[in-house]
């Protein structure tokens, strides 16, 4: 059984930095593509950023772009996210799955909230 469990979010001020991680099992996962996406307030639920199986090659949305960094540990099954510099509009629920995304391995998400 697919389970993603993501973890890191918090409240961090305007400028400041996270790192979420996402612990996952019940699958291959060496095998697989993954992406970070968010769902912020009265917003659909967007990608943030991508990584292939092999971790070679990363995407971002452009509003992220040199902010965020994607990263992954096929030893140990983990995917993270590391946010710099981050904004106020970064205020969502983030979530890890697979990219392209499936529609039953969505988990609980970790809330980021930027405010001062």
């Amino acid at each position: 059984q697919v389970q993603l469990v993501e973890s890191g979010g918090g409240l961090v001020q305007p400028g400041g930095s996270l790192r979420l991680s996402c612990a996952a099992s019940g699958f291959i996962f060496r095998n697989y593509g993954m992406g970070w996406y968010r769902q912020g307030p009265g917003k659909e639920r967007e990608l943030v950023t991508s990584i292939t199986s092999t971790g070679y090659i990363t995407r971002y949305v452009d509003s992220v772009k040199g902010r965020f960094t994607i990263s992954r540990d096929n030893a140990k099954n983990t995917v993270s996210l590391q946010m710099d510099s981050l904004k106020p509009e970064d205020t969502a629920v983030y979530y890890c799955n697979f990219f392209p995304m499936s529609r039953t391995a969505w988990g609980q998400g970790t809330q980021v909230t930027v405010s001062s």
